[in-house]
């Protein structure tokens, strides 16, 4: 009982803040593709586009991440499957730079002049 009221816990403290964070820094999209509206469709449902690039995984990774997820219920057309595994392997494989988030200017700002007046 105890474990669950901790992960709720968190789960509401997350809900809290996540509008704040979500404020400061603008949402990423995914990479222009054939699929790029498929993909967005299916893991967007769920995950902020941030996990996903993020992500630098081997197309049989991939697979196999498209699959678990299809399996957990995201929304994946049969037929779609292997172009989304694809587009994701194509774009976010091990061979690929790594994502950089961009930071906020008031974020930018703040760790400039924190530095600043010490």
């Amino acid at each position: 009982m105890c474990r669950h009221r901790i992960a709720i816990e968190i789960a509401i403290g997350y809900c809290l803040v996540a509008p704040v964070w979500a404020q400061s820094v603008p949402a990423p999209e995914l990479p222009e593709g054939t699929t790029k509206a498929k993909a967005t469709t299916a893991c967007t449902e769920c995950h902020e586009a941030r996990i996903i690039l993020q992500q630098r995984l081997s197309k049989a990774a991939w697979t196999k991440e498209v699959d678990k997820m299809m399996k957990w219920g995201a929304v994946v057309d049969p037929s779609d499957r292997d172009g989304l595994i694809d587009y994701l392997s194509s774009n976010f494989s091990p061979e690929v730079p790594a994502y950089v988030p961009t930071q906020s200017k008031k974020e930018g700002g703040s760790k400039a002049s924190s530095g600043n007046s010490h």
